[in-house]
């Protein structure tokens, strides 16, 4: 604490664990305390802690070749170069790699300027893109405000969200209707000519895991296409498995123009992220030079442990698993707990990736605690995160919600275990929003 500057937080209010070790869906603080991961630390170790093939790929590349420069041609990273190529959609078919999530967006919108000559863009109030100069000034949630102003030419627009739609819809396909409806309203009168790309997560992550209503997705790429615009997918939360796909977008049978990616690649064990990039784009740079780089890109050692991922996720049938027992067991056990718990608003999700919306009361569904919340406001969420954290469950909080996401290796068993300690720690949640009503 003398020394590490930590990020999103107000240092001297700091008090975190230290954590020594870890296995699989587990970790372990100095104290000896055991932790279920239900948070994939962030929502990034998708195949466990210290899953050993991911580990033996780090050492055997190491005694081949640690770095390095991404002027030179390597065999590990166009190896995974091709192997993500080949499980995107479409034509989606050049891999430009990155250290991270935030960079991968940063290069995406670089991207899709530099293809249509536009400057502006266009992203949703709930989202986070990433922390850096364009990621966080594309990002809509409340992260963006301390960095402001960003200067960055974007342009918001409210997603689609059944359970608080902004326009009082009551269906899946009415909300549809009007999301697809007001998007196209706001490139109407920000110019169509203007807009050089529209960023979207394909399932909206720490803003409220907010899985995209029937034809969204399917609209929002007819409109780019209608008026020449750039659709990026960010995928750095919910690619490689997450959902039970290799992509998201897949899930709806949607091709991007860009797809961004890092977290799940390769489980964070080492820095890495990228966008793959559609022919259309990339060959506009086969005789002009792209106008970015990084020392990092495609680092071997990080390759390396994509290309076990892959391998691992072929192996062990994990996105069939991730699909059947993501509905079978975390589906259906969070609707079961649902059922006995008021504070419980809505419970939505896919995969391995869920939220539990707690509310002060189901009728009005009135937020446990307001948007943004600090301070004495948010005391009713530190409750139910300590609670959690007492009873050994990692809890992925944010806003007024449980977000579930466990790594894609948790057994049926232990996921089970997690639900019962969950089942304890809405208890807590219950009684905050009767103290509040």
């Amino acid at each position: 604490m003398d020394h590490v500057f930590y990020s999103w937080a107000a240092q001297a209010e700091l008090n975190p664990i230290t954590v020594d070790g870890g296995e699989g869906s587990w970790f372990w603080d100095d104290k000896g305390n055991r932790y279920l991961d239900f948070s994939s630390q962030l929502v990034n170790v998708n195949l466990g802690h210290q899953h050993p093939d991911l580990v033996a790929a780090i050492v055997d590349q190491a005694r081949v070749l640690t770095t390095i420069s991404p002027t030179v041609a390597n065999s590990t990273r166009s190896k995974l170069a091709a192997l993500v190529a080949e499980r995107a959609p479409g034509d989606l078919n050049r891999v430009f790699f990155t250290t991270g999530g935030a960079e991968a967006v940063e290069h995406a919108v670089r991207l899709a300027r530099q293809h249509t000559g536009r400057t502006k863009m266009l992203a949703a109030y709930r989202s986070y893109h990433g922390g850096t100069g364009v990621a966080i000034g594309l990002t809509g949630e409340p992260r963006r405000w301390g960095t402001e102003p960003t200067n960055v030419d974007v342009v918001r627009f409210f997603g689609p969200y059944p359970y608080r739609s902004p326009w009082g819809t009551t269906t899946p396909e009415d909300e549809t209707a009007a999301a697809l409806s007001h998007l196209q309203q706001v490139v109407e009168l920000e110019g169509p000519g203007n807009i050089a790309g529209l960023i979207l997560e394909s399932v909206v992550g720490t803003n409220g895991v907010l899985v995209p209503p029937p034809g969204y997705l399917a609209g929002v790429r007819e409109l780019c296409d209608r008026y020449g615009i750039v659709y990026i997918a960010d995928e750095v939360m919910v690619g490689f498995g997450r959902v039970g796909e290799w992509f998201a977008c897949q899930a709806w049978d949607v091709e991007p123009d860009l797809i961004t990616f890092a977290k799940g690649i390769n489980s964070g064990y080492v820095p890495l992220g990228g966008v793959v990039i559609s022919e259309a784009i990339a060959s506009k740079f086969d005789h002009k030079p792209y106008p970015g780089g990084l020392t990092y890109s495609g680092h071997p050692l990080a390759c390396a442990v994509g290309v076990a991922s892959i391998e691992v996720f072929e192996r062990d049938g994990i996105l069939p698993y991730v699909r059947s027992v993501g509905a079978d067991v975390l589906g259906a056990g969070l609707a079961k707990l649902a059922e006995s718990h008021p504070s419980v608003g809505e419970v939505r999700g896919r995969g391995f990736f869920w939220a539990v919306e707690l509310v002060k009361d189901r009728q009005t569904r009135d937020p446990l605690v307001p948007f943004a919340a600090t301070g004495k406001d948010a005391e009713p969420i530190g409750k139910v995160t300590a609670a959690a954290k007492a009873r050994g469950l990692w809890p992925f909080m944010a806003g007024n919600r449980i977000q579930i996401a466990p790594p894609l290796t948790t057994t049926e068993d232990e996921l089970r275990q997690g639900l019962e300690i969950l089942d304890d720690v809405l208890t807590v949640s219950d009684e905050c929003a009767a103290a509040l009503d």
